[in-house]
C-alpha cells in the first residue's frame, strides 16, 4: 500500500512535469508567434500597400500590412467605398511604385459595385499617382483585374470566400481582398438575443479572412458601419470626437489587427475648381501604430491627405 502510494506521487511529479513541458511549449510558440508578427510589422522587413497617397502612407508607416485584417468603418458617404476602390487600382501598381502587381477581388454584400465611380478614379490616375511614370499608368488595364463578387446572405459570402476567392488567391491573379461592407449581414440575420450563434459565426469568418490573409500574404479590407455610443466612458473603441463607433462590438474588434475610421468635419477645403467636405482619417488601433489621424478629402481623382490646404469654414 505504501509503495502505491509512492508511485502515485512519482505518476503526479512526472505528470506536473509534463504540464510544465506542455506549458513552455505553448509559450515559446506564443513568443515565437509574436516575434513574427513584430517581424512582420516592421517597415524594413515588409513591404505593404499603399493607399496612393504620400500623407496617408505616412499615416499607416506606408500602407495597409500585408497580414491581418484591416477594417474601416465610417458613417455613410464619409469615403470608405472611394478608399477601397482607390486600393483596388493601387494594388495593381508594381512594388516600386507601392502595388503588389496583381489584382482584387471586391465582395459587396450592400449596395451595387460602383462602376462609374471606378471608371472616373481609372482615368484620374495621371492626376492622382504623380509619383509613376505616364507610360506605367497608360500600359495598365485596371478594370480587367478587378473581380467583383455579390453576397445577399451569410451563406453565399462564406462559400465566396471560402472558395471563389480562395482560389483566385491560389493562381495568384489577386492580392487584395475587400469586404463591403462586413457587417451588413450580420447586424440584418441575427436578432439580439441570437448573439451566442451570430458571435460564432463572425468569428468562424474572420478566422476564414485571418488564414487566406497568412496564406497568401495578402491584406484584408473590411469596410464597417458605425453605430451610435450614449456614453463617453470608453472611447477605445472609436474617435475621441466621435459620439459613433464601429458595428458588431467585441466580438468583431478582437478579430481586427488594424481599425480605421473616417469621419466628416465641419468644413470644406478646396482646391483648383474642386471642393470638398473635410475627412478625417483615424488610426484606432495597430499593433506597430501609434494613435493618430490625418485630415484628407474627396477629389475627382480620388482620397488625399493634406496637411496646408485653405478651408472655408
Amino acid at each position: 500500500m505504501q509503495r502505491f502510494r509512492f508511485d502515485a506521487q512519482q505518476e503526479d511529479v512526472r505528470n506536473n512535469d509534463m504540464d510544465q513541458v506542455e506549458l513552455c511549449s505553448r509559450i515559446s510558440t506564443a513568443l515565437k508567434t509574436a516575434l513574427q508578427l513584430q517581424r512582420a510589422l516592421r517597415p524594413a522587413d515588409a513591404h505593404r500597400l499603399s493607399m496612393a497617397c504620400p500623407v496617408l502612407d505616412d499615416l499607416l508607416r506606408g500602407g495597409l500590412p500585408l497580414q491581418g485584417i484591416t477594417e474601416l468603418s465610417g458613417e455613410s458617404g464619409v469615403g470608405k467605398t472611394q478608399l477601397a476602390l482607390q486600393l483596388c487600382l493601387s494594388v495593381q501598381y508594381p512594388p516600386e511604385h507601392g502595388g503588389l502587381n496583381s489584382g482584387a477581388v471586391y465582395i459587396c454584400t450592400e449596395d451595387a459595385f460602383p462602376v462609374r465611380r471606378l471608371q472616373q478614379l481609372v482615368e484620374e490616375q495621371h492626376h492622382l499617382r504623380l509619383d509613376a511614370p505616364p507610360a506605367l499608368i497608360s500600359s495598365r488595364h485596371f478594370t480587367d483585374h478587378i473581380y467583383i463578387e455579390h453576397a445577399a446572405d451569410l451563406g453565399a459570402l462564406q462559400t465566396c470566400i471560402a472558395q471563389r476567392v480562395r482560389l483566385l488567391l491560389a493562381r495568384g491573379v489577386v492580392r487584395l481582398v475587400v469586404v463591403d461592407s462586413a457587417a451588413a449581414l450580420f447586424r440584418a440575420e441575427f436578432r439580439p438575443d441570437d448573439w451566442l450563434e451570430r458571435t460564432r459565426q463572425l468569428q468562424g469568418f474572420a478566422a476564414t479572412l485571418h488564414h487566406l490573409s497568412h496564406e497568401f500574404t495578402t491584406p484584408i479590407l473590411c469596410i464597417n458601419q458605425v453605430v451610435d455610443v450614449f456614453s463617453s466612458s470608453d472611447d477605445s473603441l472609436g474617435p475621441i470626437s466621435s459620439k459613433a463607433v464601429p458595428a458588431l462590438g467585441l466580438a468583431w474588434a478582437n478579430q481586427v489587427m488594424v481599425r480605421l475610421m473616417m469621419q466628416r468635419l465641419p468644413a470644406t477645403v478646396v482646391q483648383a475648381d474642386q471642393s470638398s467636405a473635410l475627412r478625417r482619417l483615424d488610426v484606432i488601433f495597430a499593433p506597430h501604430l501609434a494613435r493618430s489621424s490625418q485630415d484628407a478629402a474627396v477629389w475627382r481623382e480620388g482620397v488625399r491627405g493634406f496637411i496646408h490646404q485653405k478651408c472655408v469654414r
